[in-house]
């Protein structure tokens, strides 16, 4: 069994006598989950021994579940990307553009991957959001597999986009998203596609660029940079969309403010990461601001 444990769960009086099973599924734990810590040795220990998810807990006891483990990556202790935030279930780190989250067969040690395997080395790597290579700004990483699995879907993300032409003060693209046709990178507005939903708000332009803040409903591949050249107004740097590279050589596209309840307490967390240099140029000039 590892050695890193999850997050403990201590019993109340009125949760004494529950099955394991309905204890651990009242504090977040999901099905999927449990099914994994059945196949773990040890994966559901209380107080020290071993117990299955149909036993009772006892009050007072404190419950425990092993974290399983995914595959090792290279670590690579040369790389450093800093955290804006820690506690025992997450980090959250601001990523900096040009360094993939996952390593590939392009990248194999040049991603947060391998500077997550290198900083914590007992952990498994469990990215919470995860940001295209060129897209720079806050990426959370879970510690353990309960984080990973309360947080999916739960934690909201605001970006900061700078668009090539303004369109206007805001509005919502609905637009729905698929693969393009003999592209396995590409993505576009077609109608047999899952639905996208983008909102967006215009905050300052000039007379080339505008920056946009953009709120996702959904969390489809390239959603922001394919909504945008959509409606024609393609991200500065984006040349798979259309975006000009005559001022920043990538998508000018940046995750700058996180929010989420703290796994073990439920306090709000706030994050923020001010927009990159590269995009606060394209800015310069005479700006307008809306």
């Amino acid at each position: 069994m590892s050695e890193e444990f999850m997050t403990e769960f201590c019993v109340s009086e009125e949760e004494g006598g529950m099955n394991a099973g309905d204890f651990l599924r009242l504090h977040g734990v999901s099905r999927r989950l449990l099914v994994k810590l059945k196949r773990i040795e040890n994966g559901i220990t209380m107080d020290g021994e071993h117990i299955r998810s149909c036993d009772a807990v006892a009050a007072g006891g404190v419950v425990r579940l092993a974290n399983p483990e995914g595959e090792p990556l290279n670590a690579n202790p040369e790389l450093y990307v800093p955290a804006v935030y820690e506690d025992r279930d997450v980090v959250v780190f601001d990523k900096p553009a040009g360094m993939p989250v996952h390593p590939s067969h392009k990248h194999r040690d040049d991603t947060l991957g391998n500077y997550f395997a290198a900083a914590y080395p007992k952990l498994t790597f469990r990215p919470v959001n995860r940001l295209d290579k060129d897209t720079s700004g806050l990426c959370m990483v879970a510690k353990n597999s309960y984080a990973a699995d309360k947080l999916s879907g739960t934690v909201t993300k605001i970006y900061y986009a700078v668009l090539c032409g303004n369109p206007g003060s805001g509005g919502i693209i609905d637009a729905p998203i698929g693969r393009e046709c003999e592209s396995v990178i590409k993505r576009m507005v077609r109608h047999d596609g899952k639905r996208a939903v983008t909102e967006y708000t215009i905050i300052k332009a000039n007379d080339r660029y505008a920056l946009a803040r953009v709120h996702l409903h959904t969390g489809r591949t390239h959603q922001i940079r394919v909504h945008f050249s959509h409606i024609g107004y393609p991200l500065a740097g984006d040349d798979l969309y259309g975006g000009s590279t005559e001022d920043i050589s990538v998508q000018a596209l940046h995750c700058g403010e996180m929010s989420f309840e703290k796994v073990s307490s439920g306090e709000q967390i706030k994050l923020s990461s001010p927009i990159r240099k590269d995009m606060e140029e394209l800015l310069k000039g005479n700006v307008t601001a809306l």
